[in-house]
C-alpha cells in the first residue's frame, strides 16, 4: 500500500495535504499555483488525475478527502500550450484511457469524498460534483464544454449528469451549454450546500470532522455501497460514449469524414 511520502509531492498540479486525523486535502491549481487550466498532454492534470485518484484511494491512512481548487474559481480555462499532442494512435490512447481512469479511479476512492467548488467550473465539472457531499460558494456555477468545442459529451460527464439531474434535464444542459448555477444545482440535489467562499474548507473540514467520529470500517464500506450504481453505469458506458467523443474529434478535423 502506498505511503503518503511516496505520491504527495509526484503531481505538479495537485497539492495533497494530510492533518493528523486522515483529512487529505486534494487542491487542483495551474503550473504557476494560480486556478486550474485544463490540459490534456502528457504532463497535464489529465495525465496527473489518474494516478493521483488511485494513490489516494489505495493509502489506507486517508480517512476522509476534500476535492477543491485555486482561487476564485474550479477551472475556467485550458491552457493551449498544453494540448499539442493530439494526434497519433499513442496520444489518442493515452487520452481515452486517462479519461476512463479519471472517474472509474474516483468512485474507487473507498473514503468519503468532500467538493469544496471554490467557484465557476467549466472545464468537468463531473469531478466536482462526483464528491459524496457537494459544498459551492454562491458565485459557482457548472457548465459542460464539449459541445462548444465540437465534441460528443461522451468521456462520462453525461452519465454522472443524468444520474444527478435525471436524463432529459442532463441532456438539456449538456446541449445547450447551459450555466447551471449553484442555486440551480442546489435545487436539483447536485449542490447540498451553497457557502461563503471564506467558510468553504471550514465547512468543509467541520463536516470531514463529523464523519471521522464513525469508524474506518463504515466510512470505507459506505463509500463502496453508496457508489455501487456508478461503477456499474461507467462499466456500461463509459467506454461507448468515449468512442462517440473520439470520433467526433476526427470528424471535426476532416479526419471521418466531416468538414
Amino acid at each position: 500500500m502506498p505511503h503518503l511520502s511516496t505520491y504527495q509531492d509526484r503531481f505538479p498540479n495537485i497539492t495533497i495535504e494530510r492533518d493528523t486525523e486522515g483529512v487529505v486535502l486534494f487542491r487542483l491549481h495551474d503550473d504557476d499555483g494560480g486556478p486550474l487550466k485544463w490540459g490534456v498532454d502528457p504532463d497535464s492534470i489529465h495525465a496527473q488525475l489518474p494516478d493521483a485518484l488511485y494513490q489516494i484511494g489505495r493509502d489506507l491512512d486517508n480517512r476522509v478527502m476534500i476535492l477543491t481548487g485555486t482561487g476564485d474559481h474550479f477551472c475556467m480555462a485550458r491552457d493551449p500550450a498544453k494540448y499539442l499532442h493530439l494526434n497519433g494512435p499513442e496520444h489518442i490512447y493515452r487520452i481515452v484511457r486517462e479519461a476512463r481512469d479519471i472517474l472509474v479511479n474516483m468512485v474507487e476512492i473507498e473514503v468519503p469524498v468532500i467538493s469544496a467548488v471554490n467557484g465557476p467550473a467549466s472545464y468537468h465539472p463531473e469531478l466536482t460534483v462526483l464528491a459524496d457531499i457537494v459544498l459551492a460558494t454562491p458565485d459557482t456555477w457548472f457548465q459542460d464544454s464539449h459541445i462548444r468545442g465540437g465534441m460528443v459529451p461522451g468521456d462520462g460527464g453525461q452519465i454522472v449528469w443524468q444520474e444527478l439531474l435525471g436524463i432529459t434535464r442532463a441532456n438539456y444542459f449538456l446541449l445547450t451549454e447551459e450555466k447551471l448555477t449553484a442555486q440551480a444545482a442546489l435545487a436539483c440535489g447536485a449542490v447540498h450546500e451553497i457557502v461563503q467562499h471564506s467558510q468553504l474548507l471550514p465547512r468543509a473540514r467541520a463536516i470531514a470532522s463529523q464523519l471521522l467520529k464513525k469508524s474506518a470500517s463504515t466510512l470505507r464500506y459506505s463509500r463502496i455501497a453508496l457508489n455501487q450504481a456508478l461503477k456499474e453505469r461507467f462499466t456500461k458506458e463509459l467506454s461507448h460514449g468515449l468512442m462517440a467523443e473520439l470520433l467526433s474529434f476526427a470528424a471535426e478535423r476532416g479526419q471521418a469524414g466531416g468538414k
